[in-house]
């Protein structure tokens, strides 16, 4: 039996963004714009800060980081919600 409080995706997301802009490794533009979850792990994604020819940059590193931050923080107490609202 798990202690994981169920919460809808739009909550979550409000949630990992208020976090993501508190980190002070937070850079500008930088956003979790969908989650997902499988087997229990919540997984973030948003933009990666790709340069023109589909590269990554430095700031690259940093989003990858703050999303595996993310799942790391909230996935121990958070479940997405079954429910479709």
């Amino acid at each position: 039996m798990t202690n994981k409080a169920e919460i809808s995706i739009n909550e979550l997301l409000m949630i990992a963004n208020q976090i993501i802009q508190d980190h002070q490794d937070y850079a500008e533009g930088m956003r979790a714009t969908s989650v997902t979850e499988k087997d229990g792990v919540l997984i973030f994604k948003g933009e990666y800060f790709l340069d023109d020819e589909g590269l990554p940059t430095a700031k690259t590193t940093t989003v990858f980081n703050m999303f595996k931050f993310l799942a790391h923080k909230l996935s121990p107490e958070f479940t997405l919600s079954t429910l479709l609202v």
